[in-house]
């Protein structure tokens, strides 16, 4: 007698905080030599501002993103002031993020603030090039001479961008925020954080400056063809891991800094593998489980620095735990009762809004934590 699937009546995740983008790219636009002057000087055009991957909001809301139910909006400049801030602060990358159909037909630009001078110094606390994120991580002298002194100059709009609005997280931003924006957002960031990283050719060691509306690079080096690159994604695939009797397969990575965070196996794919064979290698390697069937999820950008997570979920064929001690420190499995319970205790502490790992307990659950 055949035993019932847990996985027979698995659908797709229906909602990804950070795959909710319902914008034009309007990608037929991006090799035009009067792009940013002929979108910025229009009428509905609005400009969100972003900073290392930050993004910027109103003064005020940076304080609510640990808050449940409260909303968060982008701080947005309008187009026309922003054009000749551009022209003055070549430092600053236009990027261009498409435009909404209907009668408005809204475009969008995101303006990376990263580079710009003065915006940072030393104190600010900022880890440059995006160290310390990946996938597992669900971020002057003066003279005596007063009369030699220059005056200082009026701060423009760009650089007085830092004090005028707060700086939030994607992660924090987008539980919060309404679907048009999460996407904007998201799109912003991971653009934002390559960008900041990549600032030489990976062939010839160049310079590079912002291409096709800024969703590319120009090698600037001609002897060398003046290459075009574009962003690197890297794939990682997420796996919920059942067993026949419906129990959820969770653990704790080591690097995590909260300590009784539990989540589902995740893990980058390797060079020439599939993601099917990257579940099971996964989940293998860090529990001791080995995986039969495999049920595609759903997917969602996570751009810290540049992943792109693939959720699945599969059955496992053992049951028998154990964790590689290195990667991986516990593993457990637990009915929902069992998991609910915890919960309430303390005992462990579910993954962040943003991260497509909550909702895949969910799924398993059966309702939102």
């Amino acid at each position: 007698m055949s035993m019932f699937s847990p996985l027979a009546l698995t659908q797709v995740l229906p909602f990804l905080p950070l795959a909710q983008g319902d914008i034009d790219y309007q990608v037929d636009r991006r090799n035009d030599p009067d792009l940013f002057t002929s979108v910025l000087s229009s009428p509905v055009c609005t400009v969100m501002l972003v900073d290392g991957g930050k993004i910027a909001v109103p003064k005020g809301q940076g304080d609510l993103v640990d808050y449940d139910n409260v909303k968060l909006r982008l701080a947005t400049l309008p187009g026309s002031y922003v054009l000749p801030e551009l022209a003055s602060h070549p430092q600053a990358i236009a990027m261009f993020l498409g435009s909404y159909g209907g009668a408005r037909g809204e475009q969008v630009v995101a303006v990376d603030v990263t580079r710009l001078p003065g915006l940072h110094d030393a104190s600010d606390g900022r880890i440059p090039d995006s160290a310390y994120e990946g996938a597992d991580d669900a971020f002057g002298a003066t003279t005596g001479d007063t009369a030699s002194r220059k005056p200082r100059p009026v701060p423009s709009a760009l650089e007085q961008a830092a004090k005028r609005f707060d700086w939030v997280d994607v992660r924090g931003f987008a539980p919060h925020a309404s679907a048009r924006e999460a996407g904007q957002a998201t799109t912003a960031a991971s653009l934002s954080v390559w960008h900041m990283r990549q600032r030489h050719c990976p062939t010839c060691g160049a310079e590079v400056e912002p291409a096709l509306g800024g969703w590319a690079q120009r090698c600037t080096n001609a002897e060398d063809g003046n290459r075009l690159l574009f962003p690197r994604i890297e794939p990682a695939v997420i796996v919920s891991v059942v067993d026949s009797q419906d129990r959820l397969l969770l653990q704790h990575n080591r690097a995590w800094q909260t300590p009784t965070m539990y989540s589902v196996s995740a893990g980058f794919v390797e060079a020439g593998e599939n993601l099917e064979h990257a579940c099971r290698r996964e989940t293998r390697e860090e529990t001791g489980i080995e995986l039969g069937e495999v049920k595609y999820l759903g997917s969602q950008p996570w751009p810290f620095p540049a992943s792109l997570m693939v959720a699945f979920k599969a059955r496992a064929l053992s049951t028998d735990i154990r964790v590689d001690g290195d990667e991986t420190g516990d593993a457990r499995w637990f009915t929902r009762e069992e998991y609910e319970q915890a919960l309430a205790s303390g005992e462990i502490t579910p993954p962040v809004k943003a991260a497509i790992a909550r909702y895949m307990i969910e799924e398993w659950l059966g309702h939102e934590l």
